[in-house]
């Protein structure tokens, strides 16, 4: 049975950030409970690059807008012969909720922001070896607290960030099930096609292609071209069929 491995790939810079923290958000649920340095370690860094990417721009502001955008489209499906409209309903009333949730939380990472163990650590990061026991002793003997101890900072840095990971994640899923897989051919390599109005490529490859695509586009257009995994010894198919999504 072949294996089939997903790609996506952002049109707009709204759509770049947005992936890039559900990135960050599902490792940071990985990464829990810190029951160890190494663990911790991933924590902080998850939580720092969290924070600078809030501080770059108004992120609340763009989830806001985007969660009414899905909701007059789910107005316009009403209108449509045969939808369900208690289907329609109720993810209009989730979004809604939603909305209010993301509108009523503190600014984005101020909980964080505010947490002297969270500073103190993020300062460090970028020095090698700048968290070790000596340059960090408040670190040292957090680690060595009480596992529930521990558990309980965690989950309370983890609770400050669910109205921003709830509102993303619905709104992902949303765009993701706009767009339908369909069958494409690329001819030695290359691939190319408009992409008007389109937030997010979506492209299946199977593992035993061998390829990964290198895809290159906006709003407007895209490319996409098919590199072998072993560029020595690897080869690209004169026709190589994928099945793509736009969405």
């Amino acid at each position: 049975m072949s294996t089939v491995v997903l790609f996506e790939h952002p049109l707009n810079e709204k759509m770049r950030t947005w992936l890039r923290v559900e990135f960050l958000l599902n490792q940071l649920h990985e990464t829990v409970p810190v029951n160890h340095s190494v663990a911790a370690l991933g924590v902080f860094r998850i939580l720092a690059d969290l924070l600078d990417i809030f501080e770059r721009g108004d992120m609340r502001t763009e989830l806001l807008k985007e969660l009414e955008r899905q909701q007059q489209k789910l107005r316009a499906w009403l209108d449509v012969p045969g939808v369900d409209e208690q289907t329609v309903s109720q993810l209009s009333n989730r979004l809604k909720q939603l909305s209010a949730e993301l509108l009523s939380a503190p600014r984005m990472g101020q909980h964080l922001r505010d947490d002297r163990l969270i500073s103190l650590v993020r300062q460090r990061l970028s020095i090698p070896g700048g968290c070790c026991s000596f340059d960090l002793p408040g670190l040292h003997i957090w680690l060595h607290q009480e596992q529930t101890l521990r558990d309980t900072q965690v989950a309370g840095w983890l609770a400050s960030l669910e109205p921003l990971r709830n509102s993303l994640m619905m709104i992902l899923d949303l765009i993701r099930q706009s767009g339908v897989f369909r069958h494409q051919t690329s001819l030695n390599g290359f691939y190319q096609d408009n992409a008007e109005g389109a937030d997010l490529l979506r492209l299946r490859l199977t593992l035993e292609d061998a390829l990964y695509p290198q895809i290159s586009g906006h709003k407007s257009r895209y490319a996409i071209r098919f590199l072998p995994l072993d560029s020595e010894q690897g080869a690209v198919p004169a026709r190589l069929n994928f099945e793509l999504a736009c969405c």
